[in-house]
């Protein structure tokens, strides 16, 4: 039987989404014939609908059509807007136990264990830099020591991490702990053997200050320096090489061994989505989602700005209304800081998403939030914080992807999984990062940088259970060594971008 040319997502729904190219007066359903051409991903109204009535995807609001609409019209930007309506948070309503596998029948995979009993899946040398105003001479100690990194094969490479802060900025506050918080993250993360903090030496964001703010203690696998300390740029690269080179061999001395995947901590991250990222390649995430925490691991779900307007369906997961009002709270916050700062929740979806048949930011909420699974709301954080909860866990974040994953790996994410229906390319050392097309067009297209291919779920030949099971099993595999296509083509050294709240002064 061939497969329908749109997909009903509800019985509810009054919108179908096309699954290919519907040219005018083609038939889509019962009653229902298409009035102009829809573009795949976009949506077709299958019930007339009266100004200022909702239009619903997913059983859920997407938005409230702008004028009197037949079946058969193309819903999107041009007929379909925001507006104000009700959402229950109905904190808990929805958690349940969750099914554990036995500890005995857990998945594993092969990872480093440091000293102090954490899990690695990746060996890389990292230069974490306090201040813009050292990033250039991070990058030479990195080209510089690279030739030899080389002959160690159980190195990943040397990360140079640069940003455009540190100073020009207020030398106390918010800002400022967010930004220690970040780099603190990166510097004590499981996937670095050895770490050089690299300031200029009258920054803002003074070394000393960062390591009392955060705990970090200099020994022979975390050296602090600052470029005027050490007599400029030349003496800087050459004593940081020279350091750098001794902790090589040590470095390498690491042997992958079995670890439960309970020690894994999933980023969960979409960008570049289209009209199919809801129904493919998120709910297909959030099927190994489930699957990860079943075996006792942990996801992290973020982009507040992008699950405006779905929040309501997590706080009816959490754990306890603590942990939804938790989330309440982030929310509240970005409703006042858009507003202070003349800005809109709704500055979404970009026009990539639009193009791909995305109309508003209900609708790419709700698809976003899917990538989250079933399972309970454990705890939520704010940006960068350390994850310690076991279990689904959601990070306070902005939307825009480098910013948004740079927080999640700061707080301890060991793997990465970014959907895409227009074709992101995003890299994230020292994380590595899969990339799930949405489409099979897409797949197609862009082979080199897809990791895996959901559009089966559209074109009808694979279940979401079972491109979620085909995903958890290639992150066990990435976890284990397995290259992913960014890291085959070199991609993550520029996506490191710590999120910047204040002003630059």
């Amino acid at each position: 039987m061939a497969a329908p040319i749109a997909l009903r997502l509800h019985k509810s729904d009054n919108v179908v989404v096309a699954r290919m190219d519907i040219l005018p007066n083609t038939r889509v359903e019962d009653g229902v014939i298409a009035a102009t051409r829809i573009p795949p991903g976009h949506k077709i109204l299958t019930r007339a609908v009266k100004k200022g009535e909702p239009l619903r995807k997913y059983n859920q609001i997407i938005g409230f059509a702008t004028d009197d609409l037949v079946p058969g019209a193309h819903i999107h930007t041009h007929n379909c807007a925001m507006g104000d309506f009700e959402r229950d948070y109905a904190f808990g309503a929805d958690a349940h136990p969750t099914d554990f596998v036995p500890e005995a029948e857990r998945a594993v995979f092969q990872g480093y264990r440091r000293p102090d009993g954490r899990a690695a899946t990746r060996n890389y040398i990292g230069i974490v830099t306090t201040v813009n105003c050292s990033a250039a001479t991070s990058r030479m100690i990195a080209a510089k020591l690279a030739p030899t990194v080389g002959d160690y094969p159980n190195i990943d490479g040397i990360v140079p991490l640069t940003h455009g802060g540190g100073c020009g900025m207020a030398a106390a506050g918010l800002e400022m702990d967010v930004l220690r918080r970040t780099l603190a993250g990166y510097a004590r993360h499981p996937n670095m053997a050895a770490v050089v903090v690299l300031g200029l030496g009258c920054e803002a964001n003074q070394i000393a200050g960062l390591m009392k703010a955060e705990g970090l203690k200099e020994g022979p696998r975390l050296i602090p320096m600052t470029i005027q300390d050490e007599g400029g740029v030349a003496k800087t690269v050459t004593r940081a090489v020279g350091f750098l080179k001794e902790l090589l061999p040590d470095a390498n001395d690491v042997v992958r061994e079995s670890i439960p995947a309970s020690e894994l901590i999933l980023a969960l991250q979409c960008g570049g989505s289209d009209g199919y990222s809801g129904i493919s390649a998120n709910p297909a995430l959030g099927a190994a989602v489930d699957l990860l925490v079943r075996h006792g691991g942990t996801a992290v779900l973020s982009e507040t700005p992008e699950i405006y307007g779905a929040e309501h369906l997590l706080t009816r997961r959490a754990v306890s209304r603590e942990v939804g009002e938790k989330l309440v709270r982030r929310i509240k916050w970005w409703e006042d800081h858009c507003a202070r700062t003349g800005g809109e929740m709704n500055n979404n979806p970009s026009p990539g998403n639009k193009a791909g048949g995305l109309t508003t930011i209900l609708e790419k909420s709700l698809g976003a939030v899917a990538k989250g699974g079933t399972t309970n709301l454990v705890e939520v954080y704010e940006y960068a914080q350390p994850i310690a909860a076991k279990g689904f866990v959601y990070m306070d974040s902005p939307g825009y992807d480098p910013v948004s994953a740079t927080g999640q790996v700061a707080g301890g994410a060991n793997i990465l999984c970014f959907t895409t229906g227009r074709g992101s390319v995003f890299g994230c050392k020292p994380t590595p990062s899969l990339k799930l097309a949405t489409n099979t067009s897409l797949y197609r297209r862009m082979t080199d940088d897809m990791d895996i291919n959901c559009g089966s779920i559209v074109d009808g030949d694979e279940s979401v259970q079972e491109s979620g099971k085909k995903i958890f099993d290639l992150i066990l595999e990435t976890a284990s060594g397995r290259k992913t296509k960014s890291e085959a083509l070199g991609i993550g050294d520029d996506e490191f971008e710590p999120w910047k709240i204040g002003a630059t002064m």
